[in-house]
């Protein structure tokens, strides 16, 4: 199973040096181990992001920097995990390493990916 996760740090910035070592190291052994299928950060919507929205047939275009930043995703991974156990354990294991912060596991659905009920 795929997992799309996402990760918003309870801090503003971007982490020193040290963190993101750790995170490499990190990320270097989930990766070896067939886990982490991709990863990246997101960079803030004023530096070219957008909201979109479609309604009652209109399509709107809102430039960015939103109002509630707060709750930006800062980043993300697709993880393969077993289960929805498995998956969790990575995040923990993840946040134990970038720090506090909130963030989302979601199952993904795809063409390769076994029938959901």
């Amino acid at each position: 199973m795929r997992f799309f996760v996402t990760y918003n740090a309870a801090e503003q910035g971007p982490p020193n040096p040290e963190k993101m070592a750790a995170i490499g190291a990190f990320a270097d052994e989930v990766t070896k181990a067939g886990v982490l299928l991709d990863t990246g950060g997101l960079l803030p919507p004023s530096m070219g992001g957008a909201r979109v929205q479609m309604t009652g047939g209109k399509f709107s275009i809102t430039d960015g920097p939103f109002p509630e930043t707060k709750e930006l995703i800062v980043g993300y991974a697709i993880v393969q995990a077993k289960s929805r156990d498995e998956a969790i354990e990575v995040c923990r294991r993840f946040m134990a390493v970038a720090g506090d912060g909130t963030g989302e596991i979601r199952q993904m659905s795809g063409p390769n990916d076994p029938p959901h009920h």
